[in-house]
């Protein structure tokens, strides 16, 4: 494997944990778990569901868009 390969696999790696960890804070409101309510945290469960299932959809769809 090339460098620029390496390179570019690993700047994939760290984007896709950061987008993650993103929607992750956007869904919990910027609050953490402990200071959530039950509602609040069965929220955020479920927003972060729906993102799951949107991601699916988009790969999904992607396979037949090419």
């Amino acid at each position: 494997m090339n460098m620029n390969r390496l390179i570019n696999m690993a700047m994939r790696m760290l984007m896709r944990k950061g987008i993650n960890a993103g929607i992750d804070v956007a869904t919990r409101g910027g609050k953490r778990p402990e200071d959530m309510t039950a509602e609040e945290r069965q929220a955020a469960q479920s927003a972060r569901n729906n993102t799951h299932r949107a991601r699916r959809g988009l790969r999904f769809m992607g396979r037949f868009m090419r």
